[in-house]
């Protein structure tokens, strides 16, 4: 197995926003039909207000928003988390995006480990879903790298650029995780 890419993944602090601004700028072209908010009059008042959503997200535990950081230069280089929390169940789904400068490092599928590592050693999911589009085949190859299951295409699972689209649907339950270096490092 490559070795893990240099990085650290933890929650977003408010002085992230200058660096978390960079990383969308750098990947607009290549993120914003996959995340419409990637929009290029995106600015630093938006950065800052998702600063300010994840640290009440995570004080609510209503969702565990990530950023992904280069392990040199402490840059942000993307972001991953959970969300979509079903509470009753212990069921949250794995979201990532990577900056346009860092895809193809392996950087996706180590910060989505972590994420993973999160949610299952501290805050006690039984199952984590990743939901991808059909065409957006380097998501899934990010689910299918870290180890998680593909169970199938659900019908109209994802609302997608004005319509609902089918998707695929990956899982991951503890026992998926048998290499588990490159700890969380929240």
């Amino acid at each position: 197995m490559p070795q893990a890419p240099d990085i650290v993944v933890r929650p977003f602090e408010p002085s992230d926003a200058s660096s978390f601004l960079a990383a969308v700028k750098a990947s607009i072209p290549e993120l914003s039909s996959w995340m419409p908010w990637f929009t290029p009059n995106y600015g630093l008042a938006d950065a800052q207000g998702w600063m300010s959503f994840c640290e009440r997200a995570w004080r609510d535990k209503a969702e565990f928003p990530l950023g992904i950081f280069d392990g040199s230069s402490g840059q942000v280089i993307g972001g991953t988390g959970i969300n979509q929390i079903n509470k009753t169940h212990r069921v949250g789904n794995i979201g990532y995006w990577v900056s346009t400068p860092c895809v193809g490092r392996g950087v996706a599928t180590e910060a989505a480990r972590r994420s993973a590592i999160l949610g299952f050693e501290q805050l006690g999911f039984g199952r984590l879903e990743i939901v991808a589009l059909t065409h957006n085949l380097a998501s899934q190859r990010v689910a299918s790298r870290m180890g998680a299951v593909r169970e199938g295409v659900a019908r109209n699972r994802l609302h997608f650029q004005g319509r609902p689209h089918d998707a695929v649907m990956f899982s991951l339950v503890p026992s998926d995780l048998t290499q588990t270096a490159g700890n969380y490092d929240g």
